[in-house]
């Protein structure tokens, strides 16, 4: 697995490409979650259009950087899910859990709604 990171809006967009299976591939994804949260961007978009395959590692690495993320206030959402990834979310029913979004423009947008101030009338 291979990734590429860009910013846009205040998001970290992590581009991923590749299979996310046990190894190498998820020690990657853990250590780049890491790596931005050390760097204090908690707002992170992760962009799965190029990931064909997910075994159930890179499914856990999934939930351990959404919990990891969550723990330090910050949001993980996921970018254009493949077929494949798509069907193991929903058959292990966590694509309840996560924010998933099938356009980046979207995506972006619920992160700025979040980041808003609750508005109080009085």
């Amino acid at each position: 697995m291979k990734s590429k990171s860009r910013e846009r809006n205040g998001v970290t967009i992590l581009d991923l490409s590749g299979r996310m299976t046990l190894g190498e591939d998820t020690i990657l994804l853990r250590e780049t979650i890491r790596d931005l949260i050390a760097q204090e961007r908690k707002m992170i978009l992760l962009n799965l259009a190029d990931v064909p395959y997910i075994d159930s590692s890179g499914i856990g690495e999934l939930v351990s950087a959404f919990t990891t993320v969550k723990k330090v206030g910050g949001e993980l959402k996921l970018l254009n899910l493949t077929k494949k990834v798509r069907d193991v979310l929903q058959i292990t029913k966590l694509y309840t859990v996560f924010d998933v979004y099938l356009d980046e423009e979207g995506a972006i947008h619920a992160f700025e709604k979040e980041a808003a101030p609750p508005m109080f009338v009085g």
